[in-house]
Formats: C-alpha cells, structure tokens, sequence
C-alpha cells in the first residue's frame, strides 16, 4: 500500500472574484419610438417592469406562481431599487413565470 507524500507548501489561493462576478451593466437604452398613443408606453413599460421582476424571481427560487404573491414581488422590487408594482403589474409577473415553463 503506497503512503501519500505531504507537502508544507501553501495551496494556491483561488482568485478573489472568483465567487462573485463582477455585476452586469445595463445595455444602453434606446429612446422610445415618438408620435404612440400614451397608453403604449405605459403598458410597454408595464411589461419590462414585469420581466426584470419576473426574472429576478426565478433567480431567486421562486418557480410557481402561486408562490408569487404581491407582497413577495414587492419585496424583489424594493430589492432591485425599483419602484413597488401596481396589482396588475404583479399579475402580468405570475403570468410571465407561468407561462415561462
């Protein structure tokens, strides 16, 4: 049976951003298309708004929508630094991961 050599050396620290990367930079926005009625943008913003929620939540776990309440997607915006959703905006989230599987 073969006896494993020990080594005093120190083992090789791993790189320290290596558990963290670094946090990825928005893309750049685009102005928005002028002469659109003003509900367009609202529901247009409506829907990004309701994808960055809706993404953050299947990061963090949260796969069905049943597990999706308002209070819960309200705490995700607060935590994204985004303004709270309206009802329908956290209805828009459940249908999103909804219909994401």
């Amino acid at each position: 049976m073969a006896v494993a050599a020990v080594t005093t050396e120190p083992l090789e620290e791993p790189h320290p951003m290596s558990f963290h990367p670094p946090l990825a930079t928005p893309p750049h926005r685009r102005r928005l298309p002028a002469g659109r009625p003003r509900e367009w943008y609202v529901s247009h913003n409506r829907r990004l708004k309701a994808m960055r929620l809706a993404i953050a939540l299947l990061d963090g776990g949260v796969y069905q929508p049943s597990s999706a309440g308002n209070r819960r997607i309200r705490l995700t915006a607060e935590r994204l630094g985004v303004h709270p959703p309206s009802d329908t905006t956290c209805r828009m989230v459940r249908a999103l991961i909804r219909y994401g599987r």
